[in-house]
């Protein structure tokens, strides 16, 4: 690891100001970070913490969503989130190990967008907002393939809207040395239809699956689609799995996901 200079801001204008310095990297969690880092992958000037910024830590209900701090532990959220969103906390309670879970945060996980992480099934199964420090930005829009999101050189993710679903679960078939999805399904279900996102397996990162919303909106149960198969074509290929085996995954943890949920 390079020599680095370390900053803590106190407020989002603070960090916004420190990472004006194009040498600069945004720290959260440091879940994907730190070990870049260590591997000499990345070698930032300067780290700007998040973590000792309040307004991005907590948890709340706000109307009918609920509202999450970027800088909120995977671990808050399971367990405070429990009792207003508990399909959102049970996927929470899921990510990494507890080590992970009590370090890792919110934003930092939809911030690296990770191809394999679970808060991104979440964002785009919920059709969260990603709210920053400039704007708002649809889950539909922000992810935009793998590592890649629409955030821009500077902006920083402060909170996230999470519509609250009538019912919703996330199946997770886990790799289980890096404890990522290995192909991961977040199902909820609203008064205006069901949102299915998958995460894991294809090479352009998160996805909805069409299909298969399409036919659980008619039918809120795992027979619905029953017989529906999702295409391997653009499937992530590699020790773990061939592209058919993410794609037969896909259908197998959406019937468990919508299983749980019922």
């Amino acid at each position: 690891m390079h020599n680095f200079d370390f900053v803590k801001p106190s407020s989002v204008a603070e960090a916004v100001a420190a990472l004006a310095n194009e040498d600069a990297l945004p720290l959260s969690g440091g879940q994907t970070l730190i070990p870049s880092m260590k591997a000499r992958l990345n070698a930032p000037e300067t780290l700007v913490s998040l973590t000792g910024i309040d307004e991005l830590k907590g948890v709340c209900v706000d109307g009918g969503s609920l509202v999450i701090g970027a800088a909120t532990t995977h671990a808050t959220v399971a367990a405070e989130a429990a009792s207003h969103f508990p399909g959102l906390a049970a996927l929470a309670g899921q990510i990494g190990d507890p080590a992970v879970r009590n370090r890792g945060t919110l934003g930092g996980s939809l911030a690296n967008n990770d191809p394999s992480a679970c808060y991104p099934a979440a964002a785009l199964g919920t059709g969260a907002t990603v709210v920053t420090n400039t704007r708002e930005i649809a889950a539909d829009d922000y992810f935009q393939g793998m590592f890649t999101t629409a955030l821009e050189e500077g902006e920083i993710i402060t909170s996230v809207r999470f519509p609250i679903a009538e019912k919703s679960a996330y199946a997770k078939f886990l790799q289980p040395a890096s404890r990522f999805a290995l192909t991961g399904v977040f199902v909820a279900k609203y008064a205006s239809g069901v949102r299915v996102a998958v995460t894991g397996a294809s090479e352009n990162g998160v996805f909805r699956w069409a299909e298969a919303e399409a036919a659980l909106s008619q039918d809120f149960s795992a027979d619905a689609i029953a017989d529906l198969k999702c295409s391997p074509d653009e499937m992530i290929s590699d020790l773990h799995g061939t592209p058919e085996y993410r794609a037969h995954l896909v259908g197998v943890m959406t019937r468990r996901a919508v299983a749980a949920a019922r």
